[in-house]
Formats: structure tokens, C-alpha cells, sequence
């Protein structure tokens, strides 16, 4: 150890030693002290955290000021977001970029993806770096979301698939921070047989059930012509809970004129599919493209919730930009294609973030594209910031999520729409005046005849279930993110099973016998409590 190092780790056991420090105003105010006293820099919160963390400090109030992007973690798990390899794909879109051994559609620039290519795209890599980093910035990152990206997940060899997902698992329950990663990762090779990787996914899943380092939710995303009965129960095998469907706009003539290789009718029906085996969906949407307009997509926005064909549960907002080795890119150059002005697209958004409903999420304004690479269109980063200097008031569920607020004189709201030939019900907790949201619920009553198959032919297991079955698709405690197990401000105080119980209520009013629940694999144990078992991925309980 060097003096400096050595130097360093005294003057952060004097700050700990030294300043009684409640909030950010304490905070600065010891390090501004400590750098006048040690004639030295201010101290980085990294230091602080690394010394705290070495020398086994519990400083409940302090970890939390030092924490970098706190927000991530805020709204209850630590979202994990890795990339597939480069494989062909099979749209044309011509909005999208193709660079050379990048998943189509994505940039070597982009943040996710320099991170990727570091891993060499290897997925445990991938995750283990990603827990590192956030434990480094002060989380605690044991209840986790894995976010696959890297483009039409469905097209990608089976064999790849089953071990992507098993090495995801598999650095997850393996992670305790000191590992030799070099020594412990695996390179896919074609030659692997599915068989075997169906059974090693599978005891990676039960090992993770009881890790310190649960995965509760994996996302992947896909096009929606690739959605059927047979793709949804490998994703269910897979451990998936949430699909992300590149929608881009609900317009058969705007679709035809960007290439995208499907129609409206193609988005409805994987919505009702994704939605009767409980998936939460989530639709990407790209305002601003060719042979559309303002008008024109804040009436599609509307349309998503006036029409029961669609209602996404999340929504993604990637306006269109121009970026080099796009179609669009030639189209522009040749004067055939202007973006929005900025104005425009600020007017856009706010209408749309007014219409939004309350049981909806708006995850992103705007893609992570470097500023460099867009050759024409929105460069603003900062977006949702501007919108709420706008005054753009949003009532959806992340603009209403608790964050630090404890849960208190809380009110049980439902909200029932109809959506995909069944009725949903939005269960949710909320402050009296409906601004806080503490919890909530996605329950689905299916149409008695939803049509589903439940033989062999497409599903392993046989045994059927989902078409006589209410579904829960989603039950989430917003808050900071606490271990499973833990007492926290808003998770785990009891939220959780009051809206089960509100939830099997409705149920058993409206003459369903039985309830499944999509759980994630590493929260079965959470629904074991309530007497739920598992059954064919989903867990399930009989309802008297």
C-alpha cells in the first residue's frame, strides 16, 4: 500500500470518526473541513464507501448520501442490463443502424455496449461487473432485475439462449465480489447440447431461489411476429417476466413505409398472447418517423389506452433519431426525411405524459445514443428533467414511485379496464391525495375461452392451466431496494400481502378456483408463504 493510499484511509477514518453527518449539508460541509484541515482535495465519496465497506462501518444514514445514482435502486431492485452477441437479424427497419459485429440496431459508442464489449458479450462477465459497480457506488444490489438487449432475442440459436440465461444465474449466485472472474467464465460454443443446458439452467434456477443475490425479474425483447404459444413457454422455462416488443407506432402505413416487416395486427395479437401467459409488457415507441406526424403520434399514444387491443403495462419513448449506416441516414441526406425540431418534440412528449394512465410506467424519454453518432435529431439527455420544468405534470407509476418516503396513511385504489379479450384490475396503494405510490398489483381475469394450448406440441409440461386460471402479473413494493427477508421503509412492511389478499378477494368474487402468479425465480420463495407452489414455471394456489 502506497502512503497516499495509506494517507488517504486515515483522513476517511478522521471524517468517520469526527462529524455527526444526517444529511447532504453535513456531508459536504466535514469534507470541505477535512480538505482545508489536510491541506488535500475533497474526498470522494468512493474512498468513503471503500473504507466504510473494508473496515465492516455500519453507517445506515451515511452509506445512503454517499451513494452515485441513488435512483437505481430506488424503485425497489437493481436493474441489470446485458448484451447478446452479434447475430443476423431479420428486419430491415430503416430507421436502424448496422456496424459490424454490434447486435443490429445498437452502436459500439453506446454506454451498455462498450460495457459488453469489455465482457467480450460474455453474460456472466457482464452481470458480475454490473453487481460490482453497483455495490462500489454504495447499492445493494440483492434483489435483481437482468435486462437482455441486443435485439430480436427470439432469432438466436436455442442452444445460445439456454446458456446465456443459465450463466446469468449462474454469476448471480456465484457473485461475493472477490471471485478470479477470468478463472470462473465460460465461452459458448454451438457445440453445446440443449438437454444438458436445459438441466444446468435448472439448478442454477433452484440455487438462486435461496442466493443472497436473487434474481426476480429477466426481461428480454423481440419483435412482435416472433411472439407465439411456443416461444412464450421457452421464455417462461427461461425464467422471463417481462417482454420488451419493438412497436414503434400503431400504424399500418407508417410501419410499411419504415420497413418494419409486420402490421398492427401483429402487435395486438402478441400483446393478448404476452398478456394471457401473464407477461408484463412493455412497448418501445418512436416518435417522429417517417410519414408521421406530432398530431399523428400523440393519437397513437391516446389509441394505446382507448384501445383494448393494446394497453401496455410500461412504455419506452425513442424518438427518432439519424444516425450513420441507417436507410434513414440516406433519406435525410437526399432531403427526403426532416426529425422534429426540439420544441416539437418537448410538446409531444409533455401531451403524452399528460394522457399517460396511472397503471402505466414510463421507463425511458429517450435512448442513451451518444450525441456524436446522431446525425439529426434530439440530443437533448436530459429530457425528463426539461419536461418537468415544462410543468409537465405525469401521473404514471414513475413519476408517483415512494423512492424514500415510508409508506403511511396509505389508501387501497383499484382501477378495471379492459384489455386483450380480458378484464385487468390495477391494485394500488397510494398516498390520500394520489400523488405517492407505495405498491401495487396487475391482476388478470382472463376470457373464459382465451384459447390457449396446453398440450406437449407447445408446452413441456402438458398440464395446461392458464385458460381457467386469474393471473397476477405483476406485485411490486416501491421503495428502496431491501433485501428479501429485511424490514425496509415501504418493501416488505406488509404492503405486499394486503394486496395479495385484495387480489384473491376479487378472484374468488368473480368465481376463478385458482390463482397463478408469473413470479420471478428468485421471489418463489416470497409466495411459498402464502401457500403458493409451483407449477409449470408459474406458481399456483387453489382458492377455496
Amino acid at each position: 500500500m502506497s502512503k497516499a493510499e495509506i494517507d488517504k484511509k486515515k483522513i476517511v477514518r478522521y471524517l468517520l470518526d469526527n462529524f455527526d453527518i444526517k444529511n447532504q449539508a453535513d456531508l459536504m460541509l466535514a469534507k470541505r473541513k477535512i480538505s482545508k484541515k489536510f491541506g488535500m482535495p475533497i474526498l470522494k465519496n468512493s474512498d468513503i464507501l471503500n473504507e466504510m465497506q473494508n473496515s465492516g462501518v455500519k453507517h445506515v444514514v451515511l452509506k445512503r448520501l454517499l451513494r452515485k445514482r441513488a435512483v437505481r435502486t430506488m424503485s425497489g431492485i437493481a436493474p441489470v442490463a446485458v448484451l447478446t452477441r452479434s447475430y443476423p437479424c431479420p428486419g430491415k427497419c430503416a430507421y436502424c443502424p448496422t456496424e459490424k459485429n454490434v447486435p443490429q440496431s445498437y452502436l459500439s459508442n453506446e454506454p451498455a455496449v462498450m460495457r459488453a464489449i469489455r465482457c467480450e458479450y460474455n453474460p456472466y462477465l457482464q452481470v458480475q461487473l454490473r453487481l460490482r459497480a453497483l455495490e462500489a457506488n454504495g447499492h445493494n444490489p440483492t434483489k435483481i432485475e437482468i435486462i437482455v438487449i441486443g435485439g430480436t432475442w427470439s432469432v438466436l440459436p436455442v442452444n445460445y439462449k439456454y446458456w446465456y440465461i443459465k450463466e446469468c444465474f449462474r454469476a448471480a449466485n456465484e457473485y461475493g465480489g472477490q471471485k478470479m472472474l477470468d478463472k470462473v467464465r465460460e465461452k459458448f460454443n454451438l457445440k453445446f447440447q440443449l438437454t444438458k443446458l436445459k438441466v444446468e439452467l435448472e439448478k442454477e434456477q433452484k440455487k438462486n431461489e435461496k442466493s443472497k443475490y436473487n434474481i426476480i425479474g429477466l426481461t428480454l425483447e423481440t419483435r412482435p411476429d416472433y411472439i407465439n404459444e411456443k416461444e412464450l413457454w421457452e421464455m417462461r422455462e427461461l425464467g422471463s417476466t417481462r417482454v420488451e416488443l419493438g412497436v414503434q407506432a400503431i400504424d399500418d402505413r407508417i410501419l410499411k413505409k419504415n420497413m418494419r416487416g409486420h402490421g398492427v395486427a401483429e402487435i395486438a395479437e402478441a400483446t393478448r398472447l404476452l398478456k394471457e401467459f401473464g407477461f408484463k409488457v412493455t412497448y418501445h415507441l418512436m416518435p417522429g418517423l417517417p410519414g408521421s406526424t406530432a398530431k399523428k403520434d400523440l393519437a397513437m399514444f391516446k389509441r394505446l389506452f382507448s384501445d383494448t387491443r393494446f394497453q401496455p403495462d410500461q412504455i419506452k419513448f425513442y424518438p427518432t433519431v439519424v444516425t450513420k449506416g441507417s436507410l434513414l441516414y440516406k433519406w435525410w441526406k437526399r432531403g427526403k426525411y426532416k426529425p422534429y425540431s426540439d420544441r416539437t418534440l418537448r410538446r409531444l412528449i409533455v401531451d403524452c405524459k399528460k394522457a399517460v394512465p396511472a397503471y402505466v410506467r414510463i421507463i425511458r424519454l429517450i435512448r442513451d445514443i451518444p450525441g456524436e453518432s446522431i446525425m439529426a435529431g434530439n440530443k437533448i439527455t436530459n429530457l425528463r428533467q426539461i419536461m418537468k420544468d415544462l410543468g409537465a405534470e405525469c401521473h404514471c407509476i414513475r413519476c408517483r414511485e415512494a423512492k424514500e418516503r415510508p409508506a403511511k396513511a396509505w389508501k387501497l385504489n383499484v382501477i378495471k379496464y379492459k384489455a386483450s379479450g380480458g378484464d385487468e384490475y390495477f391494485l394500488s396503494a397510494d398516498s390520500k391525495d394520489k400523488k405517492t405510490l407505495y405498491g401495487f398489483c396487475r391482476l388478470r381475469l382472463p376470457g373464459r375461452s382465451n384459447g390457449i394450448k396446453t398440450g406437449k406440441a407447445v408446452n413441456p409440461a402438458g398440464t395446461g392451466g392458464l385458460s381457467d386460471s386469474a393471473m397476477i402479473r405483476e406485485l411490486h413494493v416501491y421503495g428502496e431496494l431491501t433485501q428479501i427477508g429485511k424490514e425496509g421503509k415501504v418493501q416488505h412492511a406488509g404492503l405486499g400481502t394486503k394486496l395479495l389478499e385484495e387480489a384473491e378477494k376479487i378472484v374468488k368474487k368473480n368465481g376463478f378456483k385458482k390463482m397463478m402468479i408469473i413470479s420471478g425465480v428468485g421471489v418463489r420463495g416470497y409466495y411459498k408463504k402464502f401457500g403458493y407452489r409451483l407449477r409449470e414455471t408459474y406458481v399456483e394456489k387453489k382458492l377455496a
